[in-house]
């Protein structure tokens, strides 16, 4: 079972586990993890579940979509380049160790 880890703002480090297909903002709020807050429900609409993407698992992800990119502009916290929204990360297998760091703060 692929799994991700989370690194909140403080440090503090999550691992969680997922299921293939699942997007990474599903088993972050699965498993009640604070700092993804998914308003819309990870319809793409509100960009609440903004994350940082560790370096070295950029290339691995799918080329960032339009509507995607549109929302990444309007994030509560600055937009850096490693910057996604963890409802348009699906898990693969070849996604097993993602890191993924959060925000301050959401909204």
């Amino acid at each position: 079972m692929p799994a991700i880890t989370f690194i909140h703002a403080d440090g503090k480090i999550e691992r969680v586990e997922t299921g293939e297909g699942e997007s990474a903002m599903q088993a972050a709020t699965r498993h009640g993890l604070d700092g993804i807050l998914a308003e819309c429900g990870g319809n793409a609409m509100c960009a609440t579940c903004h994350v940082y993407v560790d370096e070295s698992w950029l290339a691995r992800l799918p080329a960032i979509a339009d509507v995607e990119d549109a929302l990444l502009d309007g994030t509560a916290t600055e937009r850096l380049p490693n910057s996604r929204l963890s409802c348009q990360i699906a898990i693969t297998p070849a996604l097993d160790g993602l890191v993924l760091r959060l925000p301050e703060r959401q909204v």
